[in-house]
């Protein structure tokens, strides 16, 4: 509330349709300005940007697969030491490099701006709320920002290597051998790390639902086993091995994020049926 020049308080003047939609303008403006700051960040550094990170689950040095081959040693299971350099990138188009080199510099840069888009999309929309909505949503741009990163280095460091080392190296004859365009593994790499971060917002999404009384508890508990199932053929199509030990890798944490999200779940509806008691 704002105050007059004789100390009184005063109403806050509302903002016009206009001016909301100014605001949103300037809103828009500053997300799209640190995306493209960020993206050329990645851009400038190239070498980084590929040879240490894009290319690096090609190598047999990744440190996934020498974590593997550690684990694999302790269990017997020399299956685990994964091989990944069965194939050869190779660039087919004229302009191939160049574009893969933009799309990863952006998508990049969306990862790197993210936490600061929701720190300004919050920001635009915090006026509307009431407080009891602010102080019940206090930390969401914390819990979303650091739910996406996770499932990118999810992505990047489980379910990636996993899906390069499967399907770099499935032959369907000698005869034939794999030289992978560029253009389609950086698609690769980025699609499932995109895909990954979205998925791991499970848990918000679930308790948004359940907030506006969509879903409940009691709904999610109904249909576990359907998850489960649902979730061992998501593993299944993520990585396509045989080897059931990278399917229970991935379908591990998933099953953790739908029962955090179960947990969530139910500790926001006990808060609504105590507030409507």
């Amino acid at each position: 509330m704002k105050r007059s020049n004789h100390g009184e308080p005063e109403e806050e003047k509302e903002m016009t349709f206009w001016e909301h939609l100014d605001e949103l303008r300037g809103t828009l403006w500053r997300v799209l300005v640190a995306i493209l700051v960020t993206s050329i960040v990645a851009f400038i550094f190239k070498d980084v940007l590929f040879d240490d990170i894009i290319l690096a689950p090609k190598s047999k040095t990744f440190i996934t697969y020498r974590a593997f081959c550690k684990l694999g040693e302790w269990l017997s299971m020399p299956s685990l030491c994964i091989d990944p350099s069965q194939f050869q990138l190779i660039n087919i188009s004229l302009a191939g490099q160049f574009t893969s080199h933009m799309n990863i510099s952006l998508v990049a840069g969306l990862i790197l701006a993210l936490p600061y888009a929701l720190w300004e999309l919050w920001r635009f929309i915090k006026p509307g709320l009431s407080d009891q909505e602010v102080r019940s949503s206090r930390g969401a741009v914390t819990v979303i920002s650091f739910l996406f990163i996770l499932g990118v280095l999810f992505s990047y460091f489980i379910v990636a290597p996993l899906m390069i080392n499967f399907l770099g190296g499935y032959v369907v004859s000698e005869s034939v051998s794999n030289q992978i365009a560029l253009t389609s593994y950086v698609s690769a790499i980025t699609m499932m790390t995109l895909l990954m971060g979205l998925l791991f917002e499970l848990p918000v999404l679930i308790l948004f639902l359940t907030k506006i009384g969509v879903i409940t508890p009691d709904y999610l508990r109904k249909y576990r086993k359907h998850v489960v199932i649902g979730i061992l053929v998501i593993a299944g199509i993520i990585t396509p091995s045989p080897d059931m030990f990278s399917q229970v890798i991935v379908a591990v944490p998933l099953y953790a994020l739908f029962e955090l999200s179960l947990l969530l779940s139910s500790r926001m509806f006990r808060k609504k049926e105590e507030l409507t008691e």
